[in-house]
């Protein structure tokens, strides 16, 4: 195909799949979020949610893989498929590693922005599987310890917002640290890459890259707690080093792989 046909092609592809997540978030909040209030079984109505957005999300990514969209490289997938609950600690290079995180974890809840839960083609969906949101830090720390002891994983991103650069990181907040201290589970770092920048700080939807854009997601070993945070430690200084040991082991290994490149 020629270059300006499928550039064309792409930008009307990726056109279409912002329009039907939108046009299906909305459904979900009028329609999914109202019976989905009514069921009688909470654990099993959160379970019931999870597995649609799942599903939903895993044909959204596989849809922009054979569309020529996007191409998606994954290394140790099958710790987020392994049932044992952890949080994913992962940087935020675009908006929509959520997306591929959430379409490659069958059983995850997630940190969200407050501002999600006003958005009319979210708050249903927001609401509905339980997701947490990140404007009250004590209830954050309760809300995913309580996800955590019903056997989901959690999915953060402690940078709170996208990277503010492609080779660059914002300082992680401490509240997945509180969390793993509070909840007694291990840290599953992620690396997410973008390869060319698409969907990132600054850029909106249209902004289309010249070829298809490749998603890198590379799952490290998990990371315990306690080796950080012996258990007469304060807690407050203990998140402080959970939350500094896992950014610079991240930091170390965007390296690494060559996500981040020295001197940029």
């Amino acid at each position: 195909m020629p270059a300006r046909l499928d550039y064309m092609w792409r930008f009307f592809v990726t056109a279409v799949s912002f329009a039907a997540f939108g046009v299906c978030g909305l459904l979900f909040s009028l329609i999914v979020f109202p019976l989905a209030s009514i069921w009688p079984h909470r654990a099993s109505r959160q379970r019931a949610v999870t597995t649609v957005i799942h599903w939903f999300f895993r044909t959204l990514v596989t849809a922009l893989q054979r569309a020529r969209v996007m191409e998606l490289d994954v290394a140790g997938v099958q710790a987020l498929r392994s049932g044992t609950p952890a949080i994913m600690v992962a940087n935020h290079p675009t908006y929509i590693d959520v997306v591929v995180l959430l379409a490659l974890t069958p059983s995850a809840c997630c940190v969200v922005k407050n501002a999600h839960w006003s958005n009319p083609c979210l708050w249903g969906i927001v609401r509905a599987a339980g997701y947490v949101s990140n404007a009250d830090p004590q209830g954050f720390v309760e809300d995913c310890a309580r996800h955590l002891g019903n056997g989901y994983s959690m999915i953060i991103f402690p940078e709170g917002s996208r990277s503010p650069a492609p080779n660059r990181l914002r300082a992680f907040s401490r509240g997945f640290a509180h969390t793993a201290l509070e909840a007694g589970v291990p840290i599953l770092p992620v690396l997410m890459h973008c390869d060319p920048p698409a969907f990132m700080k600054q850029m909106r939807w249209y902004h289309v890259p010249e070829r298809p854009f490749r998603m890198t997601v590379n799952v490290l070993a998990p990371i315990g707690v306690e080796r950080f945070a012996p258990r007469e430690m304060p807690s407050a200084l203990a998140a402080r080093n959970v939350t500094r040991a896992v950014e610079a082991h991240i930091t170390q290994y965007l390296f690494e792989y060559g996500f981040f490149k020295t001197g940029n």
